[in-house]
């Protein structure tokens, strides 16, 4: 998997390309990057208390960057004026992240989809990431979507037509709530599963209305999804 000029000038060979990915798809996902004085930047990891296990996981794939385990904080949505509890840790500040934040932040400082993603985002892993911090299932339909409320109307375009190009995706935009967010439709959701499940831990299979190991389909509740808030951290 090549991220373009930028990220591809990681691969030094030291780095697995594992790695690359999962940093990939967290950035796509509720994943932020901090810029230091010094040049070097550091990733940031928090997740609901539910998805402890998750935490945990992204600690192991990504230990040779960080220091302190990850700890349980509470976590003040301004948006909703709610409290809420996260497990939240923070990799050490490393010239590793630099280009990843040139790549996703640029000189705006803020996180965006590059134009050109759909040469750079062509892994599983990178897609099961993302949809295991930003992803869900409706209750009324075998649909899915990408919780990617913090983008712009133009940039689910080009996210759209990456997920079409590289995987053979179909997908919507819908707005909900405060944002816009990817919709993929019933008649895609097998394709879907098939392609992330694999790659997904246990305590995420959840999220899928498909397993692909059992061939089943999850039941559906017919009540009306109205979709929740992401109540991670989102750069400004």
């Amino acid at each position: 998997m090549g991220y373009g000029d930028t990220v591809g000038s990681l691969r030094q060979g030291r780095v697995s390309s594992r790695v690359e990915e999962i940093v990939f798809g967290t950035l796509l996902g509720d994943g932020y990057l901090q810029p230091m004085k010094n040049g070097n930047v550091r990733l940031e990891v928090g997740h609901t208390s539910a998805q402890k296990e998750y935490v945990q996981w992204k600690y192991r794939e990504l230990k040779e960057y960080v220091g302190a385990k990850p700890h349980l904080i509470s976590f003040h949505d301004a948006r909703y004026g709610k409290n809420y509890l996260q497990w939240r840790f923070k990799t050490k500040a490393s010239a590793f992240f630099r280009p990843f934040y040139d790549y996703f932040y640029g000189r705006e400082g803020r996180k965006k989809v590059p134009a050109h993603i759909a040469e750079d985002l062509k892994s599983p892993l990178a897609l099961a990431v993302w949809f295991m911090d930003d992803g869900g299932r409706r209750n009324d339909s075998y649909g899915l979507f990408l919780n990617t409320l913090s983008f712009m109307r133009k940039e689910h375009e080009i996210l759209r037509e990456c997920l079409r190009k590289n995987f053979s995706l179909d997908s919507r935009i819908h707005w909900v709530q405060d944002g816009y967010r990817l919709y993929i439709p019933s008649k895609e959701a097998k394709r879907f599963c098939e392609i992330v499940h694999p790659y997904l831990i246990p305590s995420m299979y959840y999220k899928l209305p498909y397993n692909p190991v059992t061939t089943s389909f999850a039941r559906l509740d017919r009540a009306r999804d109205r979709g929740k808030p992401s109540i991670t951290r989102r750069s400004s």
